[in-house]
């Protein structure tokens, strides 16, 4: 059997081969990003490549990686390029992936050390072919960064261990990330269409219970906004989350990867998300963002600093 080349979309995306292609609607002047050429980007891309390591920046097709990489921040996808998942808004190859490398651990640490990172985003594709779903997997990644850059302070964005064996979400939290974020991705009422493999509720509790493993634990998640949801199913999103004492909310706009990915229902307005920011810091949020561009890692080490000193603020040591 031929091996996949994961550039065509049709191999990239199998399970959306058959959909019906969706209009991409022409991006505003508010979304457009210039194409990345800076050296420091290019040396970024080096130390990746060198290390052999995936980022979701390149997966996912994040709009700010020539911004980011040119900082020397990339945020790390472990655990190989292909999910298990067929998300419809991601971009993020669909399939049977690979074995776990053992040595993937010790090449991230390298790969953060060599560029010097302050603070970390260490990610992954869905691994629900594993009885852990990885979570071991991002523990001996999190003490590898922590032995070889111990100033470092290290975000997870995991998976939602939804068919793990119990005790999955414990070996991370043991392993003391700095932040915690899962994605909810999107308002409930969206789920069967956008994110048919995983369960609201079941992603909002796996957040609540970080909290009451270990207090002390920021919390992260984030939603998309232009997939069909409206301004209620928004703000109730943030009840649930504030609910769950989640300290830190980002929301960005929809982009559609390719024709046969979740159609972009309408490009929201960066009024509207002033709207959204505003009404989220009310809720009691200690840190939002919420632009056009905003992605869950986007300025994660500069809002990282905002969300503990607002944290010291709240309990009145600052």
């Amino acid at each position: 059997m031929a091996l996949r080349d994961l550039r065509i979309p049709d191999q990239r995306h199998p399970e959306k081969a058959h959909r019906p292609d969706q209009a991409q609607p022409k991006k505003p002047g508010w979304i457009r990003v210039k194409a990345p050429t800076s050296e420091g980007y290019k040396r970024t891309r080096d130390i990746m490549k060198d290390n052999r390591l995936s980022t979701v920046c390149e997966e996912a097709g994040c709009p700010n990686v020539g911004e980011c990489w040119s900082q020397g921040h990339a945020t790390m996808m472990i655990m190989g390029e292909i999910c298990t998942r067929g998300c419809t808004f991601c971009n993020v190859a669909t399939g049977k992936p690979n074995a776990l490398d053992v040595f993937e651990p010790g090449r991230v640490a390298h790969a953060v050390h060599k560029l010097g990172l302050k603070h970390v985003v260490i990610t992954s594709v869905d691994r629900d072919d594993l009885d852990d779903g990885g979570a071991e997997h991002f523990a001996q990644t999190i003490r590898a960064i922590r032995h070889r850059s111990p100033d470092s302070t290290i975000e997870v964005l995991t998976p939602d261990f939804l068919k793990s064996k119990p005790g999955a979400l414990e070996i991370v939290v043991e392993a003391r990330p700095d932040v915690f974020n899962h994605n909810l991705e999107t308002v409930p009422a969206l789920y069967p269409t956008v994110r048919p493999g995983a369960r609201y509720f079941h992603s909002l509790r796996l957040l609540q219970k970080v909290k009451e493993l270990d207090p002390a634990m920021f919390t992260k998640s984030g939603i998309m906004v232009g997939l069909g949801e409206d301004r209620g199913s928004v703000l109730q999103v943030m009840d649930d989350m504030r609910a769950a004492d989640i300290d830190f909310m980002t929301i960005g706009q929809y982009l559609q990867p390719t024709p046969k990915h979740h159609r972009v229902d309408r490009f929201v307005t960066p009024e509207e998300f002033a709207g959204y920011e505003k009404a989220a810091f009310g809720k009691g949020f200690l840190m939002v963002s919420a632009t056009p561009l905003t992605r869950s890692s986007y300025h994660a080490g500069d809002d990282f600093a905002r969300l503990r000193q607002a944290r010291l603020q709240k309990l009145g040591r600052v």
